[in-house]
Formats: C-alpha cells, structure tokens, sequence
C-alpha cells in the first residue's frame, strides 16, 4: 500500500477481512497484530503441497513497500535483518521445515506477485529459510525443448507448487512460471521455460525427494 499508516489501517480493520501476524515497517520495527494461536487472514485461498487454505496452517509476515501498484522499493537491510531474525525464532519455536517459508506468489500465483522479484530469498536461504539452488550444481542435458513443459511442471509439483495440471496446458500456466522465476530468476520474468528455468527447477525437485 501507499504508506505504513494505511496498511496498518487496513490489517487491523475488520471490514478489510485482511490481517496478518507481523508487519516490519522500514526501519526494521516489528509490529505484533494478531497473536500467533489465532488464524490472521494473509493468505485467502491458496494450495501448496498437500495444504488448501494456508491462513489456517501458516504465521503472516508483511514487509511495509508500496508494491508493483504504487512504486515498487527495494526492501531495506533493516528490515530484512529483522525478518531474518523473526523467522529464525518462528522456525526454531514451530520447527518449521525450511522449504515451507514461501511468498504469497508461491501459494497463490494466479492472484499474487508479492513479495515480488526485489526480495532477497538467496540471503535468506543462507539461514536455512527456504529454498535456493546451487550453480555448480546445474549440470544438466536438457536439448529436447519439446519436454520442457512436462518436465518444469513435474518438478514444480514436487517442489509443492499447485494451479496447474501436469499434462495439460492452461492460459494460467505463465502466472506459474513468473512466480516460480520471480523467486528464483529475478532478472528473468517472463513466464517462458529457458533452460536456466528448467535447470533451477530441476536442482529444487531432486531437493525435495532427497529431503
């Protein structure tokens, strides 16, 4: 939203139907606004794995930026200090598995783009909060573009990405491909399977058996 103040309108109005559990403004400030034995409506409807419906099985996190409508901003390092700070305590308190700490975009691609390509999950994923890759690992032989589909889809299921069929293309199947690319290929959003795609995608789903 436009500023702090009227996002924290919003989430503690009733009539919004929006709330979350933690918002950090930009200064790295950790505001409470529902406990965390309730259920704050963050996520609506949303899948990811075997999960429907996350505001019942998730803790909301929002990071204060006018977003892609107003302005999109770089997250500041304070409040990402903070997030990493919060998430490590949240992790530890609920022994969260750390392929489960996702973005909006991730549960709910066809509604979502937040938190958007400027957020830093590499430098999350250094504290073991959620998912990346490692480049040296993406050796793969992938000269049949004609499996591309098949094969990203595959692996995005495994991952625990959901909104798509496997075998059965959909006009919604782009808004998939740019979330999964907004969180992995930042500099790279444009909802087509490149090979680089493919490959992160590949390295993720072996994660994901292996884990």
């Amino acid at each position: 939203m436009q500023s702090e103040i009227e996002s924290i309108k919003w989430l503690t109005d009733k009539r919004s139907k929006v709330s979350c559990h933690y918002v950090i403004n930009r200064k790295g400030k950790i505001l409470k606004i529902v406990s965390e034995t309730k259920i704050a409506w963050h996520a609506g409807k949303s899948k990811w794995k075997k999960f429907k419906n996350l505001n019942e099985n998730s803790l909301g996190i929002e990071l204060v930026n006018k977003g892609h409508k107003f302005g999109y901003q770089n997250f500041t390092d304070s409040q990402i200090k903070s997030l990493i700070n919060l998430c490590k305590k949240l992790k530890k308190k609920y022994n969260i598995n750390s392929s489960n700490f996702l973005g909006h975009s991730d549960i709910a691609p066809n509604r979502k783009i937040d938190p958007g390509e400027k957020f830093p999950w590499k430098r999350l994923s250094k504290f073991n909060l959620g998912l990346w890759y490692q480049s040296h690992n993406l050796k793969i032989n992938l000269n049949n573009k004609r499996k591309y589909n098949i094969i990203f889809f595959k692996n995005l299921y495994k991952i625990g990405y959901r909104y798509f069929h496997l075998y059965k293309r959909s006009g919604t199947d782009k808004k998939v491909i740019k979330a999964f690319q907004r969180r992995f290929c930042p500099t790279n959003v444009n909802g087509i399977i490149d090979k680089k795609t493919l490959k992160i995608s590949c390295f993720l789903a072996n994660k994901q058996i292996k884990s």
